[in-house]
C-alpha cells in the first residue's frame, strides 16, 4: 500500500473546468482579475542616465495587478517615444513626464 494511495494526491491532476488531465486539457486560461486604477498611485520620476540622457520612469504599479505590457504601448504610442518594462517599472525615453501624467489621469491612476 502506497502512502497517497487513493487519495486526491494520488491521481493525476485534472481540469475543474472539462474534468479533462490538464497535459490534455483545452479550455482557454482564465481571465487575469486586475486591481481597478482608480485604487492604484503611480509615481512619475525623470532620471538622468548616461551621456545626459534623460528617462521619464513610472513606478507603484504592480505586474500582478496590471498589464503593465498594454499600459507601456499605450503610453509610447501617445509620447511618441521609445520605452521599456523593468521589473515593475515603465521607462519611457526622455522627459514624458507632462505627457506620461496625463495619460495616466485619464485611465484613471490616481498620480504623483
Amino acid at each position: 500500500m502506497r502512502l497517497f494511495e487513493g487519495t486526491e494526491f494520488d491521481r493525476p491532476p485534472r481540469c475543474e473546468q472539462c474534468g479533462e488531465l490538464e497535459a490534455e486539457c483545452k479550455c482557454p486560461p482564465p481571465e487575469p482579475v486586475y486591481k481597478p486604477p482608480h485604487k492604484q498611485t503611480a509615481r512619475i520620476i525623470v532620471e538622468k542616465r548616461q551621456r545626459g540622457k534623460q528617462v521619464t520612469v513610472v513606478r507603484g504599479l504592480m505586474a500582478a495587478d496590471n498589464d503593465l505590457g498594454a499600459l507601456l504601448t499605450e503610453l509610447k504610442s501617445h509620447c511618441g517615444a521609445g520605452g521599456t518594462l523593468r521589473g515593475d517599472e515603465i521607462e519611457i525615453q526622455g522627459d514624458q513626464s507632462q505627457r506620461v501624467r496625463d495619460a495616466l489621469s485619464r485611465r484613471g491612476y490616481r498620480v504623483r
